[in-house]
């Protein structure tokens, strides 16, 4: 069955042309994947001189890429101290600056997505998290961020919501156009010299001597290297990697077009907006002024409105205002999570490397690994902010709908009891 219609494909401009691989190519790099890390790759490949083509089973941005939330938020899930243990300070200033560097890539190629730096808030309905929440960003604000907490009033003042106790405002964050941002992301790395080829599923990928060979139906590319960047669509192509990760639906709806009165009471800030409960809700303000709201839905694709329930109780539980508001799009996108919520590099072969694995922050970090694989694959002395990390299949991995629905209930019934 085909996607549900999302409100980005519905107000996406044009998609550039890549038609499908026809006949025998050859490249310094095949980039297999056309979101936003295999674009971002692609660009810096092009622009350093590479010869580069981009493959797709699909179109550039048709996956996560093109149907996330668009928030811009720079830094994982993980704390900066804890960066700092894990990797150096080198890796936590990078993923500090992701935003940074998105912003100013789209500034620099002119790309029209909407970005805008309204701030990104982490909200907490727990006062037992607050304590968490204030030294997240104290962490932040020693290593210069613009950060700034928000008691429950400052919640309430800068949110429009009912039930938060409080959180903190990242003002180095954003949102944009996540479609149209990867289609300008593929006519800036086309321009740049890239070939980009939609329905273009690899289906082999073999060593041919001292190359690569990565076939697809109609066509191949022969490259000494390849980036394999399919993320949360990562099939069979090379053993055991879709089993390093648990590619999970995440749900969005989006409202009609907000009216004044609705549009100056709701995210009044225009600040995106995330919660801190494990099963959490992301939300913002759409660039035509709809409101709209994701969260973690099943593991299989919803076919009809009853499938966004749990998203609109919980809109108007948060904005009660908007309880007659009516729905213009539910959609679902597939995002990669890994076990250790850390995006994983892995060298697969000499020649291969794998980057995938966003754990829901993939807008602005996407963009800037993408760009330093690209960098490194031009000149191996560029360095990489993560190390190479071995393949680490998931034990009884087809059974991930399961144990993953599971955990997602046992999460929820313990969000539900902390106070």
């Amino acid at each position: 069955m085909p996607p549900l219609p999302s409100l980005w494909a519905s107000t996406a401009e044009p998609a550039p042309e890549t038609p499908p691989l026809d006949g025998e190519h050859r490249a310094d790099v095949a980039v297999i994947g056309a979101g936003f890390t295999g674009l971002a790759c692609a660009l810096r490949l092009a622009e350093g001189g590479a010869g580069v083509i981009v493959v797709d089973a699909e179109a550039p941005g048709f996956g996560a890429s093109g149907r996330n939330g668009g928030q811009v938020i720079p830094g994982l899930k993980l704390d900066p101290d804890a960066l700092d243990r894990l990797y150096g300070e080198e890796t936590t200033d990078f993923v500090g600056k992701a935003a940074d560097t998105t912003f100013a890539l789209i500034a620099r190629l002119g790309i029209d997505c909407a970005a805008r730096r309204d701030g990104w808030v982490q909200a907490s309905v727990k006062r037992s998290h607050l304590a968490t929440l204030e030294a997240r960003a104290s962490a932040w604000a020693r290593r210069g961020a613009a950060v700034d907490l928000l008691d429950t009033a400052a919640m309430a003042r800068a949110t429009g919501a009912e039930g938060f106790a409080g959180g903190w405002i990242d003002r180095r964050a954003g949102s944009l156009h996540p479609l149209n941002y990867a289609r300008g992301l593929a006519r800036a790395a086309q321009a740049a010299g890239a070939s980009i080829h939609g329905g273009s599923r690899v289906t082999r990928l073999r060593r041919d001597g001292k190359t690569w060979r990565a076939e697809t139906a109609r066509g191949s590319i022969l490259a000494e290297q390849v980036l394999l960047a399919t993320n949360g669509y990562t099939d069979a192509l090379w053993p055991g990697l879709r089993a390093t990760l648990i590619p999970a639906n995440s749900f969005q709806i989006a409202t009609a077009p907000l009216s004044p009165d609705e549009r100056a009471a709701v995210l009044p800030g225009a600040a995106a907006l995330s919660d801190t409960r494990r099963i959490g809700n992301y939300f913002r303000l759409s660039p035509d002024g709809r409101f709209m709201i994701g969260g973690r839905g099943s593991f299989a694709d919803p076919s009809g409105p009853a499938g966004f329930a749990r998203l609109e109780a919980a809109m108007h539980r948060f904005y009660p205002s908007l309880s007659a508001t009516p729905i213009a799009y539910r959609w679902a996108g597939r995002v990669a999570m890994t076990p250790d919520h850390l995006p994983h590099l892995h060298r697969l072969a000499p020649g291969l490397i794998a980057l995938l694995g966003y754990n829901g922050r993939g807008v602005a970090l996407s963009t800037a690994l993408g760009a330093a694989v690209g960098a490194h694959l031009i000149d191996s002395a560029a360095p990489l902010p993560f190390p190479f990390a071995s393949v680490a299949p998931m034990a009884a991995h087809r059974l991930h709908p399961v144990y993953a629905s599971a955990a997602i209930w046992y999460y929820r019934l313990r969000d539900a009891l902390e106070t």
